[in-house]
C-alpha cells in the first residue's frame, strides 16, 4: 500500500509539472507543423505568466474572488497571442530569420515583464502572492480511493492540458484545416497550387501557439508559484521545444516527452521530500530536468524529421 501511494504521488508530481510543458510543446507542434519555428516559446510562457499573476492580482483587488483566476487565464491567452503575433508578422510577412525572432521574443518578454512587475508593484522584483490561485479538484467518492485518487487529485489546468492533447490530435489528423496546416509545413507550393492559402495558414499556426503557450505559463502562476517573478519559468520553454522534437511534432508524443520530463522534476521534489537531498548535493538535484534535456536532445535529435519546409519562408510569387 506503501507503495503504491508512493507511486501515485509521482505520477501526480509529474502531471503537475508536465503541463505547462504540455501545453506549451502543443503550441510549438502547431507552428512548426505550419512551417515556423518558434524559439520564443519561452518568452510567450513569460508573457503568458506575468499576464496570469498581475491580472489575476487586480480582479483579486476588484473583489471578482474566485472568478479572477479565469481572468488571468483569459489575460494569459491575449498576451500570448500578441508575443505570437509579432514572431509572426516578424517570420512571415517579412521574412525575417525565424529562430532570431524568436530569440528576440524572448529577451523582449523577460525584459518587458520585469520592467512592469517593478513598476506596477513599487519596485518589487515579483507580483504579490494570489489568493485564489487554482486548487486541487476533489471529486467525490474517488479521491478516496488509494492510487486512484491520489493520481487524480489534480488541479483544473492538467485536466484542460490532457483533453487539449485530444482535441490536438484530432483538429490535426481528422479535420480539413489541420491536413492544410501540415501541407504547409511539408510543401507549401504544392498546397498553394490547389488553393490552400499558405500565409494565412501559417499566421494561425503560430497565434494558435501563442494560445497554449500564454495558458503553459500561466498554469505555473495560477497553481505551484502562485506569484510571477524573473525566474518563474526559468527555461521550461525550451524543455518544452524539446518535448515537441522528442515527441516528433505529434501532439501524443508531446504529451509522452513532457510527462518524461516531468518525472525528473518530480523526481527533484521527491528527493527533496524524503531527506535524500541531505545525500545528493543540491545542485545535482536542481540540475536534474535540464540534464534530462540535454541527454534526451544528443539521443532523438538523429532520429527526429521535422516538417520538411521548416523554417523556410514562403514567397507566392517564386511557385
Amino acid at each position: 500500500m506503501e507503495f503504491l501511494n508512493l507511486l501515485g504521488q509521482t505520477i501526480n508530481i509529474t502531471l503537475v509539472f508536465s503541463t505547462a510543458l504540455i501545453l506549451a510543446g502543443l503550441g510549438g507542434v502547431f507552428s512548426e507543423r505550419s512551417g515556423v519555428i518558434n524559439i520564443g516559446l519561452e518568452g510567450i510562457m513569460i508573457a503568458g505568466a506575468f499576464g496570469a499573476a498581475v491580472f489575476s492580482y487586480y480582479a483579486e483587488d476588484a473583489g471578482m474572488g474566485e472568478l479572477s483566476p479565469y481572468i488571468g487565464l483569459l489575460a494569459a491567452i491575449l498576451l500570448g497571442v500578441i508575443f505570437a503575433w509579432i514572431h509572426a508578422i516578424a517570420s512571415i510577412r517579412f521574412k525575417a530569420n525565424q529562430v532570431v525572432s524568436g530569440v528576440v521574443i524572448n529577451f523582449l518578454a523577460l525584459g518587458m515583464t520585469v520592467y512592469l512587475v517593478k513598476l506596477l508593484f513599487e519596485g518589487s522584483g515579483q507580483s504579490p502572492t494570489l489568493q485564489f490561485a487554482f486548487t486541487k479538484l476533489t471529486i467525490p467518492g474517488v479521491t478516496d480511493i488509494p492510487f486512484i485518487g491520489t493520481v487524480l487529485h489534480a488541479y483544473p489546468t492538467t485536466y484542460l492540458a490532457i483533453i487539449l492533447v485530444f482535441i490536438a490530435y484530432y483538429v490535426l489528423y481528422r479535420t480539413p484545416f489541420g491536413l492544410r496546416l501540415r501541407a504547409v509545413g511539408e510543401h507549401p507550393s504544392a498546397a498553394d497550387t490547389v488553393g490552400v492559402q499558405v500565409l494565412r495558414t501559417r499566421y494561425i499556426g503560430v497565434l494558435l501557439s501563442g494560445v497554449l503557450a500564454g495558458l503553459g505559463g500561466a498554469t505555473i502562476t495560477l497553481t505551484t508559484t502562485s506569484m510571477f517573478s524573473h525566474n518563474t519559468i526559468s527555461g521550461q520553454g525550451f524543455i518544452a521545444i524539446a518535448a515537441m522534437i522528442f515527441g516528433k511534432w505529434h501532439p501524443v508524443g508531446v504529451f509522452g516527452a513532457a510527462c518524461f520530463f516531468g518525472l525528473s522534476q518530480a523526481l527533484k521534489d521527491l528527493l527533496q521530500m524524503y531527506g535524500l537531498s541531505n545525500w545528493i548535493p543540491s545542485e545535482f538535484i536542481y540540475m536534474l530536468p535540464y540534464l534530462f534535456t540535454v541527454l534526451v536532445l544528443i539521443g532523438a535529435v538523429s532520429r527526429a524529421y521535422p516538417p520538411a519546409a521548416l523554417g523556410e519562408p514562403y514567397d507566392p510569387g517564386k511557385r
